[in-house]
């Protein structure tokens, strides 16, 4: 599954969440390191709902860029 992310500037480090996944987070010091977790929190956010036996929410949003005068 693709599953489109947010990475946010937090300070001194990053965080991120999935918008089709709520309560799925991670930070990091680095924007590859939260990449990364924010990978590993994806793969245990989808075997804990399978565990469950919970529906995988489908990957619906989507993400764009619009450009606005400053």
């Amino acid at each position: 599954m693709r599953y489109a992310i947010v990475i946010e500037s937090a300070g001194p480090n990053f965080s991120a969440y999935v918008p089709d996944l709520p309560g799925c987070v991670a930070t990091g010091t680095t924007l590859k390191e939260t990449e990364s977790q924010i990978r590993e929190a994806i793969e245990f956010h989808l075997d804990g709902l399978r565990a469950d036996n919970l529906p995988i929410p489908p990957a619906s949003s989507r993400v764009d860029y619009v450009e606005v005068a400053a």
